[in-house]
């Protein structure tokens, strides 16, 4: 994408500035001639869309599709994307299921190739993927100038989309866990390594509920919808982040003065 946000600093007073001038850009970006292309051939053209196979023969609309989930690195992998819309969601052994990240039975589960026919003719179907394609484009364009701010932006859209398909307290954590954008927030906000995604999955849960009670006074995923927890929640993230930076570029620091030393 050309456009570039303006992100006049990083760390949390940067993630500020783009919060209060966030409704203007984002209306900037979307009205951005790329992005004008893109949103008004997939509207145009994904109705006539009625199989995994037309889907990942369009570039152009797959592009769209694939960005929509955050799964736009993708896009050259169309047997294993048609393989993804085929199988569906509903059948037992569907790749989707099997897949950790859970990104991608969302993506086949919208289109729904797999599972009762194609959903792309549906009213607002387009308009859905659109809305899902500028958020997740927006995102992207800020994470070339600030990775983690384009994880914190992700955040709000990516809890939605966990509350909204996964009941119970333990589904909701494990789709958190199996999505890399919104696990990495929550790990760097509870101070977690990341290795922990090592260690046994119901292992993992324990110790994200219990840091997550210790550090903002409940496990419970849907308080995460009050805004202010959010908030609390990145700011923590981000200052986490900035802290590590720093230590890294000391020891780097230290680790070049030495070797000049010993020169």
């Amino acid at each position: 994408m050309s456009f570039r946000p303006i992100i006049p600093t990083s760390g949390y007073s940067g993630w500020l500035f783009l919060q209060r001038t966030l409704d203007k850009q984002v209306a900037a970006f979307e009205r951005s001639p790329q992005v004008q292309r893109e949103t008004d051939y997939f509207r145009e053209s994904i109705a006539k869309v009625r199989s995994a196979e037309d889907l990942v023969s369009d570039r152009r609309l797959l592009q769209v599709g694939l960005t929509a989930f955050g799964l736009e690195d993708d896009i050259n992998s169309r047997a294993f994307l048609r393989r993804i819309l085929e199988d569906g969601t509903l059948k037992e052994g569907a790749l989707a299921l099997k897949l950790s990240d859970k990104r991608y039975e969302a993506f086949a589960r919208e289109f729904g190739f797999g599972d009762l026919g194609a959903r792309t003719g549906l009213p607002r179907f387009a308009e859905r993927i659109i809305e899902r394609f500028e958020a997740r484009s927006f995102e992207r364009a800020v994470g070339e100038q600030d990775p983690n701010f384009r994880l914190a932006l992700n955040l709000t859209n990516g809890l939605s989309d966990v509350l909204e398909r996964s009941a119970s307290p333990r589904a909701q954590w494990f789709s958190v866990m199996g999505n890399p954008p919104l696990r990495r927030v929550f790990e760097g906000a509870l101070g977690l390594p990341p290795g922990i995604g090592s260690i046994d999955v119901d292992r993992q849960l324990t110790i994200f509920q219990e840091r997550a009670r210790a550090t903002f006074g409940t496990d419970n995923l849907t308080d995460f919808n009050d805004e202010a927890l959010r908030e609390r929640l990145i700011r923590l993230f981000l200052v986490r982040a900035e802290i590590d930076l720093g230590l890294q570029m000391t020891s780097g620091s230290v680790a070049l003065q030495l070797l000049r030393s010993m020169g």
